[in-house]
């Protein structure tokens, strides 16, 4: 091809390539410098500038497919600003970093739904706001494509969400305003109500509820905040994208890369343009409240949901029948201000002490995991089995440090509690991450009834426990026995235990911490807990002090649950195992710690929406679940599916260890079990333990029925029957039935915990 003399002294001409590639512009020497135009032999095209055989600067290129971009280039790729035409119609504009979506922008989709906010890796994350066709909006945050973290869903009838978002589906506390003017306020789990919560009618006065929203609320009770937030919100993203415009990051490669069409983010609209709005009351519809609503203007209804089921509902402060109550009783639960725990903050009551607390494991931890894993000796065990350190705030030779306040480690049998973490598969980097790592610790609003203080950390995985002098030597005491129970029986339901620890402080102040594994850990919402010892005297709740994190007693509990035939004999041989193993330590006023996550009940579900459950979860039929053990035919309520285990695809529990149990109805084999829309989890005694919950109602002969899944586990398990204990005993005998107080004979007590147990899991008929 025929080249000329540029005034600036670059020769412009065309080449073809040896690879085919046709470039015509200008040179600087061999390689393209300037503007110019290449054609790739599958007739991509880029017109624009080029640096040193870098498309840098301003330019175009056009794909064979129809699609392409007008903007900036650098190094090679797509970095900086510019517009993208997609093949199917789609349009976007704003920052590019190496050929992605970063930073702000806008995205008109092909179906008209449109996203203007921050991206990150080519898909909406961060903060941004979601416009579909039919004029439902979401403003809130992103991750990865999909609705994550606090956001506003305002439909087009005027309906507004203003929840935390999982996977784009509602999940957590919120706030749900209609656009009749009634109000919710409660939780969500995976786009469901579950839980507790409040319902204001139209009309009601909504009041302020920072945990919730921050809103203020005019005389007739409607938000004020909804349409103000909005205008800051929008305000922000246009300031966002000035700044993005103006600080765009740029890199350095080579030639450009393929880049896709784009796709519409992931989320979730059912293409409906509300919210579903139940019945204010069951004895009135809708229309009938809405026609009545002068007469209760200022009802308020307290109400509970599994599952998105609505299984109860009262005027609050009315007497209602909570789910699992024996008797009629007052549902005092209201909207707390704080909630079961808090996040330890920075002048906490205990800030130091967590500090203090991290900063030991820490240094114990790495300190002993070099060590190369033994079997645990003699010397292992008992109070001088230990490591002493010093941290004084300036640090030292061995300790960093540190702005907490100087105080004295002492870290019990560090080689013991290693292999523990060891047997249940804890890895010493996660320990320490989840514990010690960039997050605080959580505390729990409120104390044991021994005065025990509990922290969780910030993945709930494990629980932190203070303890009394008394309860150190004890556990010290029983640890070798401890150790060879839980290492020679994988299924054990006693209490995990992965660290004793002291911290002594200056002025002689001495705090006692054991770390234990957190049985609750689990994705599943856990809506009742009992504590469940046996006895019977004193072991009820004083039903105003019930709310959604009450933790129940013997007398409260008024469901059977019947579990397969051989997990219920699994469960048993165990239970027997480490109740013998209890009264061997003389231990006593041990308890079975229960957690109940109910699926929605069987006799408000209809088939019809089981089957669309099913069916949106991706679930319609055998094959897919990989040929059911257990499964009733397509018209079943049932809540949950039992399939052949499938390594590497469940959901397992925190440092989960045992074998699997069996299904007697698979032909004993290991099973995973499948809740539509939420996931597959691993079946072991005692975690994810699918089981139905039966009640007889009092009025009637009819038994209610649920789906639930149990988690349990043998906790308090560090007091022994000593002197004062039989004390105690003889004082309560002489007014109570000796056998239903709690303080009895370690033997007894065993016998007694059993049998309260086997009547808790009936045999099935």
């Amino acid at each position: 091809m025929a080249g000329a003399e540029t005034s600036n002294g670059n020769a412009q001409r065309g080449d073809t390539l040896p690879n085919g590639d046709v470039y015509v512009g200008n040179f600087d020497g061999l390689v393209p410098h300037g503007m110019g135009k290449y054609m790739w032999t599958d007739g991509s095209l880029y017109d624009g500038e080029w640096d040193k055989s870098k498309m840098t600067g301003r330019g175009m290129i056009q794909w064979p497919s129809g699609a392409s971009y007008e903007g900036d280039f650098r190094g090679g790729f797509i970095d900086g600003t510019g517009t993208f035409k997609g093949v199917d119609g789609s349009v976007y504009k704003g920052s590019w970093r190496m050929n992605k979506k970063q930073g702000m922008g806008t995205m008109v989709y092909s179906n008209s739904d449109s996203y203007e906010g921050l991206w990150n890796e080519g898909l909406p994350d961060g903060y941004g706001k979601y416009t579909w066709a039919a004029g439902n909006i979401y403003i809130g945050s992103w991750k990865s494509g999909s609705m994550n973290g606090r956001g506003v869903m305002q439909w087009i009838n005027g309906d507004t969400l203003d929840c935390n978002w999982l996977s784009g589906l509602a999940h957590g506390k919120g706030y749900c305003k209609y656009a009749s003017g009634a109000c919710y306020i409660g939780t969500w789990d995976r786009g469901v109500k579950d839980g507790h919560g409040i319902f204001y009618q139209p009309g009601s006065k909504i009041p302020c509820n920072l945990e919730v929203s921050e809103c203020a609320t005019d005389n007739d009770g409607t938000s004020a905040s909804s349409s103000s937030n909005e205008k800051v919100k929008v305000g922000l993203l246009f300031l966002l994208q000035n700044l993005c415009n103006k600080w765009g990051l740029r890199r350095f490669f080579h030639r450009p890369r393929r880049i896709s069409n784009g796709t519409t983010p992931i989320f979730v609209d059912d293409s409906g343009n509300h919210l579903p709005q139940d019945p204010p009351n069951k004895s009135l519809s809708s229309k009938e409240h809405l026609q009545n609503s002068d007469v209760h203007k200022d009802l308020v209804y307290e109400r509970e949901y599994i599952q998105g089921v609505l299984i109860s509902e009262q005027p609050k402060g009315k007497h209602s029948g909570m789910l699992d109550s024996g008797e009629t009783q007052e549902n005092t639960w209201q909207k707390q201000e704080r909630g079961p725990m808090e996040t330890i903050y920075k002048g906490h009551r205990s800030y130091f002490l967590m500090l203090n607390l991290q900063l030991g494991i820490r240094y114990t931890v790495g300190k002993i995991t070099p060590v190369p894993l033994r079997e645990v000796r003699s010397n292992d065990f008992g109070p001088r089995a230990r490591i002493i350190m010093y941290f004084p705030c300036e640090g030292s030779q061995y300790t960093p440090p540190h702005c907490s306040v100087n105080f004295f480690w002492k870290d019990y049998c560090p080689m013991v509690f290693r292999n523990l973490r060891e047997m249940f598969h804890i890895d010493a980097a996660d320990y320490m991450m989840s514990i010690c790592g960039g997050d605080s610790l959580k505390e729990l609003s409120s104390p044991g009834k021994s005065g025990s203080i509990f922290y969780l950390s910030q993945d709930e995985r494990f629980v932190i426990k203070t303890l009394r002098k008394s309860e150190l030597k004890i556990l010290l005491k029983m640890l070798p026995k401890y150790y060879n129970h839980v290492k020679a029986y994988d299924n054990t339901l006693i209490t995990k235990f992965f660290g004793v620890h002291r911290i002594t402080l200056k002025a002689g102040k001495k705090v006692r911490f054991v770390v234990m594994g957190n049985m609750f850990c689990t994705e599943l919402r856990i809506h009742r807990k009992y504590d469940l010892k046996g006895s019977t005297q004193g072991r009820s709740t004083k039903k105003q002090k019930i709310n959604e994190n009450t933790t129940l007693k013997d007398l409260d509990l008024a469901h059977a649950f019947h579990v397969d035939k051989s997990w219920r004999q699994a469960l048993f041989r165990q239970i027997a195992l480490d109740s013998m193993f209890l009264e061997s330590q003389s231990i006593i006023d041990y308890s079975m710690l229960l957690g109940i996550h109910f699926r929605a009940p069987n006799h408000l579900k209809t088939a019809t929406s089981h089957q669309n459950t099913l069916e949106s979860s991706g679930i319609t039929s055998a094959m897919d679940c990989n040929v059911p053990l257990h499964c009733e035919d397509a018209n079943s309520s049932k809540g949950f599916l039992l399939v052949a285990h499938e390594p590497g695809t469940t959901v397992g529990g925190s440092h989960i260890r045992g074998s699997m149990v069996r299904a007697s109805e698979g032909g004993y084999e290991e099973v995973d079990l499948v809740l539509p829309d939420t996931g597959r989890f691993r079946v072991q005694l005692g975690v994810n333990m699918p089981a139905r919950a039966r009640k007889l109602l009092e009025s009637t002969d009819a038994v209610e029925e649920y789906d639930v899944v149990l988690y349990l586990g043998i906790i308090d398990i560090l007091q022994e029957y000593n002197t004062s204990k039989r004390v105690e005993h003889a004082v309560k005998s002489l007014k109570f039935d000796p056998l239903s107080i709690s303080s009895v004979d370690p033997n007894l007590y065993s016998k007694r915990f059993v049998s309260f147990l086997e009547r808790v899991f009936p045999e099935q008929d």
